[in-house]
């Protein structure tokens, strides 16, 4: 009997663990049908290597998407902002629900760059942020010289012009940002006006014209300015859009000029992030009336802006992601 016992355990050991549809098999398969969000990172001014992982944690928790983070890598893998030809990984596009973009001046070669382009023209949605409007930089490559100006004015709605100056960079806001009384978005659900340290950038106004298909959410006044300073208001005035949608390829496409690594510590950035990313995800029933929730995952304390070797040196992805309470 003893024997008969124990074999009869063994062999509904056996069962249990050969079943196909046990709840562990299952997750898997649950966790493939989110949308995969792959984020692209590489501006040596704005750290976004340090915001767009803090942005990447909300997405996941609030939107339910899967996350990926790329960055600008050195020769010895780690992530180096001032390297502008090496994005590494952007393969992940190929198979991406979503991309959002936050690069400055990049000469990614044909490979690199030919994922991101091959995405933009697929007709699934995108959000850029600040220096987006100047994503790329080719000074010598006649066949690229359109993705300087005319690709981002197309697929972001503006190129790179001129902003207003940034003054004690960091010490005090620069840009008093309010919504656009007209604009009826979700995407403004929950935000309320606000000051920003991003310098304002001039987007329309003057000789230049934002892109006719774009429709602003949210207005930036300058609080202080070298064109003022300079009597040149009448080609770049005081206030501009620095929120907007636009359309392209029929896809949705939200895209802002606020970034500043200290904007994103007020709760409106991220929010108006969040909302954007839901709303060109084609999502705005999910965005709740007050938007989602803004509360930062572990910590968020990054560098201030800044060129040459002002970002966090002698670090891999995986220690930026731990370090911005992101374990991977």
């Amino acid at each position: 009997m003893r024997y008969n016992l124990l074999t009869l355990g063994a062999m509904l050991s056996l069962l249990c663990s050969c079943n196909p549809s046990s709840a562990p098999a299952s997750a898997p398969e649950k966790e493939a049908e989110k949308p995969l969000i792959v984020f692209v990172t590489g501006d040596d001014e704005y750290r976004s290597e340090e915001s767009m992982p803090m942005l990447a944690r909300l997405v996941e928790r609030e939107l339910g998407a899967r996350t990926q983070v790329l960055f600008a890598l050195d020769s010895a893998g780690f992530v180096n902002p001032n390297v502008n030809d090496n994005i590494e990984g952007l393969e992940a596009l190929d198979d991406a629900d979503m991309m959002v973009l936050f690069t400055r001046w990049r000469a990614l070669p044909d490979a690199q760059a030919q994922h991101i382009l091959d995405f933009a023209e697929s007709g699934k949605p995108m959000a850029g942020f600040r220096t987006s409007t100047h994503a790329f930089m080719y000074k010598d490559d006649s066949l690229r010289q359109h993705l300087n100006n005319d690709w981002p004015t197309a697929v972001f709605g503006q190129q790179w012009i001129t902003h207003h100056g940034h003054f004690d960079d960091g010490h005090d806001p620069l840009t008093a940002v309010s919504l656009v009384e007209e604009a009826h978005s979700p995407i403004l659900n929950g935000i309320r006006p606000f000051d920003a340290y991003s310098w304002l950038y001039h987007v329309d106004g003057g000789e230049w014209k934002i892109n006719p298909k774009t429709k602003q959410l949210l207005r930036g006044k300058s609080l202080r300015s070298k064109h003022e300073e300079a009597g040149r208001l009448d080609q770049f005035p005081l206030s501009n859009p620095v929120a907007w949608t636009n359309d392209y390829k029929g896809a949705r496409v939200f895209f802002t000029t606020l970034g500043h690594p200290y904007d994103w510590q007020n709760e409106n950035m991220r929010r108006l992030a969040l909302n954007g990313i839901a709303w060109a995800l084609d999502r705005t029933d999910d965005i709740p009336s007050e938007g989602f929730n803004p509360t930062i995952i572990g910590s968020y304390q990054p560098n201030n802006s800044g060129f040459g070797e002002k970002f966090k040196k002698g670090l891999r992805p995986e220690e930026l992601f731990k370090e911005n309470g992101f374990p991977r």
